[in-house]
């Protein structure tokens, strides 16, 4: 990484303040407290218009023409000024009097404008740059009233500048003796210069045009020869992005003087590009800093730059058109591209971008869009005889347009990077419209819809920025498994991103009642975070989800809703993973599992659902590793409810089965109506979905499953059924006394034979199987295999409970950004 000049080495330095810096009596202050405090013995200080006032002084101008009211804008310009004077100065009598002068000079040239109906553009120009002026004492009267000896340069004094095409070009003989000899005049080591004014050939005043302020920093630093040049700002330093579009824009160390002009063409706030030809001439370095955080390094743009990364910057160029020429009589024809870009100068359109297929067949090229109809009439009249005999079919212009530009010096011998970035692109289906590279291979540039271009800009930049196991989350459900394992996810993150360089980014949470999203992560204090009520709006939760530029997104479903399970097929489709304990899709509907297996073929994206079968135990993995080494299964025996399991291991003939209900409700053991237990279904579920993990096509009504409860309570209330849970005792009494008197114990166990028949039901085992000797509430499965026939390989464990089944699915979540990590 590229480090700053030590201060202590440097004995002249260029700084160049821009308004934002000089808003205020409170800015100026600080930056004059900044300038002294520095240790460089020469010291030129190049300064802007208080913020806003370079548009302020335009605006009436522009009122004055019109002639409409524009003293009360010039009052409130003037009283800001004054109110400046006297918060810089104990007596500032003498530069209120001298601002007064200056803004009675304004009001008679406003005066002016409006009588003659207009302003000449040297009017425009005296007045645009009076803020300067104005600035500059400010600063200076301030600095001189703390002993500090500063002298003061008008710039119109020396800078000779002349209008060219590409802007205002130097005479820098005439300037350099101007200043050589305005310096034998003012023999202080520091100064104080007005930026974006100057004069002509004529001394004339002019100006150097928008963000020329940066223009005279580093005019002034090479002509006074100094070591370094910062452009002080408001912001940290140049960024690899616009931070108002990608919010993971980072800060960059250090640019290159190429880097740095292609940014700043492409519209990034960097540096207006002129003022790198007389920083790269001097062989200047740059820094962009922050005048309130002058403690931070900046970035800094050298010959150099650094070695970091391939691409620097991603930036977006908006309001452009495409203009397309094609036909055949193109092919071969030499001088046809010449021929186009002839007729657009002579029309003065400016060309963002230009693109030429191989076959020559047509040229496309990216314009303003303010000048795309004088760009079609320009190319219409010169290939008029063509377009007669139809040697070329047309002159299509395509507005709507936006250019994207990737930039980086390390892009040239980098193999790969125009792959990821159109990679990117396609994986948000971004449509490119054209695309260039130049010959350098230091920027590449596309051409797409102006409404993808900021999805377009947030891909790219996480194709380059983030990890590419970066997973935008949204969680469905915060209940009781839900909020575990938001806390679990929380409580992870840091180590996940250290050791695994796996980021989750937690954007959404949906309840019934709410919706809480963030731009880029709830974080750990989800809690206290302020919710939409929009509870229930799956679209909306979806929309925000699908909104993010991170390369991959995943919903984990902890609802246990139906309703949501519908929805599978379609998230899983576009895209979305889903990770989830809920049983409605696994063991709902066949057609429905057979939706979710299609869309994730369709998508490339992945469904997983681990904790939907004995909740964090490893049980559908552990059967698809042995399907996937190529192991047959024989049987599937599980015992699958905490609440049945815990039921029969204390059932033992003492006290009756209904009071062991009504105790283990009481510990909330049983869902809130004990049948959902009771009834076996949910038992039935989940051998439905080993069944189906299986290859077995598999629906609930294919499952025997016995109800423990009498079928003359299952269509009694809650509190009836609560009431007459005495009527299950005698039935299960009985099953209990005949196993008992066979030296056998009753387990509620599921089995999937090797015909594929399912039943699910109380059954008789002996005291020494596995399933008779398991802890009260625990889970337990047994395969039986061609490899594991004679001693079924089994698992056991906790079966239920927030804390292990939200473990279960953050284990799947993941496993899915393993293998998104594996794919790349």
């Amino acid at each position: 990484m590229t480090q700053p000049v030590a201060t202590d080495s440097i004995t002249a330095a260029a700084h160049k303040f821009g308004g934002s810096s000089l808003a205020d009596a409170a800015c100026i202050r600080h930056v004059a407290t900044l300038m002294r405090e520095r240790s460089e013995r020469t010291q030129v200080v190049v300064v802007s218009a208080m913020r806003g006032v370079t548009d302020g002084l335009l605006a009436l101008a522009a009122a004055a023409a019109a002639r409409t009211e524009w003293r009360p804008q010039w009052q409130a310009l003037r009283e800001r000024h004054l109110q400046a004077a006297d918060g810089l100065l104990d007596d500032p009598t003498a530069l209120r009097d001298w601002l007064a002068t200056g803004f009675d000079e304004l009001a008679r040239l406003l005066d002016a404008i409006g009588v003659l109906g207009g302003a000449s553009g040297e009017i425009r120009d005296a007045i645009s740059g009076m803020g300067e002026v104005w600035s500059a004492h400010l600063i200076h009267a301030h600095l001189g009233a703390m002993s500090a000896d500063y002298a003061l340069l008008d710039a119109r004094e020396v800078l000779v500048v002349r209008h060219e095409e590409l802007g205002a070009a130097v005479d820098w003989a005439a300037t350099t003796a101007l200043l050589d000899a305005w310096r034998r005049r003012h023999v202080q080591d520091r100064v104080i210069v007005t930026g974006y004014i100057a004069r002509d050939a004529n001394a004339r005043a002019t100006v150097l045009g928008r963000n020329g302020s940066d223009y005279s920093g580093a005019i002034f630093a090479a002509l006074w020869k100094t070591q370094q040049l910062h452009i002080w700002t408001d912001v940290d330093g140049v960024l690899s992005a616009d931070p108002r579009v990608e919010p993971e824009a980072v800060m960059l160390s250090a640019l290159s003087y190429e880097e740095a002009c292609e940014l700043a063409y492409f519209g990034a706030k960097v540096i207006h590009p002129q003022t790198m030809a007389p920083a790269i001439a001097a062989g200047l370095p740059i820094f962009i800093r922050n005048t309130f955080k002058p403690g931070h390094p900046g970035t800094r743009i050298d010959a150099r730059g650094d070695a970091d990364g391939p691409v620097k910057g991603i930036t977006l160029a908006g309001d452009l058109a495409l203009v397309n020429v094609a036909g055949t009589g193109m092919i071969g024809v030499p001088g046809t591209a010449e021929r186009v870009f002839a007729a657009l100068r002579a029309a003065q359109v400016s060309v963002v971008m230009i693109a030429q297929s191989s076959s020559e067949h047509s040229i496309s090229c990216v314009v303003r869009a303010a000048q795309a109809d004088a760009a079609r009439a320009a190319v219409e009249g010169a290939f008029a005889r063509e377009l007669a005999s139809g040697r070329i079919s047309g002159v299509a212009i395509e507005t709507g347009i936006a250019v994207l530009a990737a930039v980086g010096d390390h892009m040239a011998g980098t193999p790969g990077v125009a792959a990821r970035l159109l990679d990117a692109l396609a994986r948000v289906n971004i449509n490119i419209r054209a695309i260039a590279q130049g010959g350098n291979e230091r920027n590449i540039s596309l051409a797409v819809s102006a409404a993808d271009a900021t999805l377009a800009l947030r891909a790219a930049h996480a194709a380059f920025w983030l990890s590419r196991q970066t997973l935008c989350v949204g969680l469905i459900g915060p209940g009781k498994v839900g909020a575990a394992l938001l806390d679990q996810i929380a409580a992870a993150t840091s180590r996940l991103r250290r050791d695994a360089n796996l980021d989750l980014r937690l954007r959404a949470i949906l309840s019934t009642q709410h919706l809480l999203t963030d731009e880029r992560d709830l974080g750990s204090n989800w809690r206290d975070r302020d919710a939409s009520f929009v509870g229930g709006d799956l679209d909306l939760f979806v929309e925000h989800l699908r909104a993010a530029h991170l390369p991959h997104a995943a919903i984990l479903d902890c609802s246990g809703s139906d309703a949501v399970a519908e929805n599978y097929p379609k998230w899983l489709a576009a895209g979305i993973h889903v990770i989830t304990p809920n049983k409605q899709a696994g063991a709902g509907p066949l057609p429905r599992y057979r939706a979710i297996r299609d869309a994730c073929a369709r998508g490339n994206s992945i469904f997983r659902y681990e904790a939907t079968v004995g909740a964090g135990l490893p049980v559908i993995t552990t059967l698809r590793d042995l399907l996937d080494t190529g192991d047959e299964l024989h049987a599937v025996e599980g015992i699958f409810s905490g609440t049945l399991a815990w039921l029969f291991n204390r059932y033992d003939g003492t006290q009756a089965f209904s009071a062991l209900i009504r105790q283990a409700h009481a510990l909330g053991y049983t869902e809130p109506d004990p049948r959902d237990d009771l009834s076996g279904t949910d038992v039935a579920r989940k051998l439905v979905i080993l069944a189906r993990e299986a290859g077995r096509e598999t629906s609930l009504d294919d499952v025997v499953v016995e109800n423990l409860v009498p079928s003359s309570l299952h269509g009694a209330g809650k509190d009836e059924f609560m009431a007459r849970l005495g009527e299950l005792d005698a039935p299960i009494a009985a099953r209990f006394a005949h196993a008992n008197a066979h030296g056998k114990v009753l387990r509620y166990v599921a089995r999937l034979d090797r015909d594929g028949v399912a039943r699910v039901g109380l059954v008789e085992l002996e005291r020494t199987h596995a399933f008779a000797n398991i802890r009260l509430t625990d889970n337990i499965v047994q395969f039986t295999t061609r490899r594991y026939c004679d001693n079924p390989l089994v698992i056991q464990g906790p079966g239920a409970g927030p804390e292990v089944t939200a473990a279960g699915v953050f284990a799947d979540l993941l496993r899915v950004a393993a293998t998104l990590g594996a794919r790349l």
